[in-house]
């Protein structure tokens, strides 16, 4: 009787612990959820962990933020990519809320059709795709918006206070490795007060002439809707304020000394740079020759600051890729491709890089390249860059061929070059003016890194390079993009304007993980069989070839001029034929063999060999237990 109690006893004492352990369990899990605690990033990549420069963006927040994700779950109940994608995007929301301390709030909503948040998710800018459930419209963005300081998210008072408004209208899975950046650009233009300042500084007329009604060019149109410019003059500029987030100067020509030693001083100092240098601006009016005799050719350079950054520019040299040619109007109605007027397409573009991730087409034209000096210590990143079948020629002979572009592929040879025509420059940067060491305030190196960036090309702000115009219906003009060049300057200047934690944002790796082995078995199998492949695809050329000689008579209607001997050679070669198609087809099986194989074991594995090991290992160790309590009965 003693024995049965003791054992009614640790059987109840087991269960209570078994009880304690899932209430345990529970709280964890569910504290873990709302805290984030415990959670250890065991990925490769470190996808789950912010980068220190988005943990200094939500740590700064002055204001109280709200986010809303919207997301159309109910739609996308056959789509899951776009789920799984949903899911990456939550959590990365709830880690940047749960760093912010409190200045965070995020809110999912489902935005079903017909409903209230689908009207405010379209009010916002929410870019819709088709192909939902029941071809139901999917919602797939982030809304932000101020709220009040120190106040409550549903205080009454909110809706009477000005909001700022962000959004990211789409989440789109292509643009996965740069999710952190676009989250974390949204938060911190949200918490700036006002527009940010640009500086520039032009020899081209960018800003157009309100005295004789003439427009600034549309991407300086562009740029004035999202920040605030502030044209420079470089005949008095001494220095340039710290409040510029980003300077832009284009069509460097002939700039003063003291101009140059600011620009110099703003990098070393943090500033943001964007040069846009050209070996033949096209866009320039200066005469070629002005009363006095004096020549220009209309290029531009920052010889002296390039210099002292490890950059090697010529202003002498053009790019021609002939591969890249755009297709052009002439004077006498013809057409004709130019060499030097190019049309770059995702392969020119940096797709690792957040200002040129997106964009599909840029077109430029006459444009110079860049390199680094030997033995300096900066890195450069290309943005654009032509094809290997370019080949550079002097400036001269693309100004004399203006109206024969024609002429400028004879004796044309690739070099067999990708020649960079925009570019990150990274680096130490030191001064290019030690003569001024004694100025107050004189910096002679960069803290740590300074970064620029260098564009080869002044034409591609034109608008005849990018956009087309139409008259609509009321008699209006209406400006369509045949090119991305406004969103790339756009991009530059967003991305320079932001901190310099933004900055370090960079692309992240896509959180879709490759088969690494079945890569591998398909690189095997490729160096494997290809080969044979050859092999059989070069006889079988003989082999049609030979027949196509030995049947001229079947193809003229004469069938009967062929002698047996021949006939006989001819039935010959069409059986090879037919058998070398045939090891073409086993060679195509055999290539996808020990992909399948590998599958299939697989498969075994996930489904037959780990549950029969787990349920083998239980059935052992419930063995082993009651062996064990059968012995201490007895």
């Amino acid at each position: 009787m003693s024995l049965k109690r003791i054992h009614i006893t640790r059987r109840a004492v087991l269960l209570a612990a078994l009880a304690a352990l899932a209430a345990l369990f529970v709280v964890v899990v569910l504290t873990s959820s709302r805290w984030r605690m415990g959670r250890v990033d065991l990925t490769s990549d470190q996808l789950y962990t912010l980068t220190p420069g988005t943990v200094h963006i939500v740590d700064g927040l002055h204001a109280p933020l709200r986010l809303t994700l919207y997301f159309s779950s109910h739609a996308t109940r056959d789509m899951p990519q776009w789920r799984s994608y949903e899911q990456r995007v939550a959590e990365m929301l709830q880690e940047m809320v749960a760093r912010s301390h409190g200045r965070l709030r995020l809110q999912i909503v489902d935005p079903v059709p017909y409903s209230d948040d689908e009207a405010s998710a379209e009010g916002y800018g929410l870019t819709p795709i088709n192909g939902g459930t029941n071809g139901e419209r999917v919602f797939f963005g982030l809304v932000g918006n101020t709220l009040p300081a120190g106040g409550d998210a549903d205080a009454g008072d909110e809706d009477r206070l000005p909001k700022r408004v962000q959004a990211i209208p789409l989440f789109d899975p292509s643009r996965e490795t740069f999710l952190e950046y676009d989250i974390a650009k949204l938060l911190y233009e949200l918490d700036q007060p006002s527009k940010p300042h640009i500086g520039l500084i032009s020899s081209l007329p960018v800003q157009g002439n309100p005295v004789i009604g003439e427009e600034p060019w549309t991407v300086m149109r562009q740029l004035a809707q999202q920040f605030d410019v502030k044209s420079l003059d470089p005949a008095r500029l001494k220095q340039i304020d710290a409040d510029i987030k980003a300077l832009l100067v284009i069509h460097p020509k002939h700039l003063p000394v003291d101009a140059q030693y600011a620009i110099d001083q703003y990098v070393l100092n943090g500033g943001h740079l964007v040069v846009f240098v050209d070996p033949v601006a096209e866009m320039d009016n200066t005469p070629f020759v002005d009363s006095n005799g004096v020549t220009d050719d209309h290029n531009s350079n920052l010889s002296r600051l390039f210099s002292a950054w490890g950059v090697l520019y010529d202003p002498q040299k053009v790019v021609l890729d002939r591969s890249r040619a755009l297709r052009i109007e002439l004077a006498d109605n013809s057409s004709s491709n130019h060499p030097a007027m190019l049309g770059l397409g995702q392969q020119e573009l940096n797709h690792d890089d957040v200002i040129t991730a997106s964009l599909q087409r840029i077109n430029v034209s006459s444009v110079g390249y860049f390199d680094l000096a030997q033995g300096t210590l900066s890195r450069l990143t290309p943005l654009l860059q032509s094809t290997t079948d370019a080949e550079v020629v002097p400036s001269q002979r693309v100004r004399e061929s203006i109206n024969n572009p024609a002429a400028l592929l004879d004796n044309y040879k690739p070099d067999n070059i990708h020649y960079v025509i925009a570019a990150r420059v990274r680096g130490p940067f030191t001064s290019a003016f030690p003569e001024r060491s004694n100025d107050k305030g004189y910096r002679a190196r960069v803290d740590g890194n300074a970064e620029v960036i260098l564009v080869a090309d002044t034409d591609l702000l034109s608008d005849r390079l990018w956009v087309s115009y139409a008259q609509s219906l009321l008699g209006q003009p209406q400006l369509s993009a045949i090119a991305n060049n406004g969103d790339l300057v756009t991009n530059i200047a967003d991305n320079l304007s932001g901190s310099s934690a933004l900055l370090s944002i960079h692309g992240r790796v896509s959180s879709q993980r490759p088969f690494t082995r079945v890569l591998a078995l398909r690189g095997a199998a490729d160096q494997k069989f290809l080969a044979k492949m050859q092999e059989l695809q070069r006889e079988l050329t003989v082999t049609r070839t030979r027949l196509s000689e030995l049947q001229p008579a079947k193809t003229s209607g004469r069938s009967d001029s062929t002698t047996p001997e021949q006939r006989a050679e001819i039935e010959q070669f069409l059986q090879r034929q037919l058998e070398v198609n045939k090891e073409l087809r086993d060679v195509q099986h055999q290539f996808n063999a020990e992909i399948d194989a590998l599958g299939l074991r697989l498969k075994f594995i996930n489904i037959v060999l780990i549950p029969v090991l787990v349920t083998l290992f239980g059935l052992l160790y419930g063995w082993r237990r009651s062996r064990r309590s059968r012995r201490k009965r007895a």
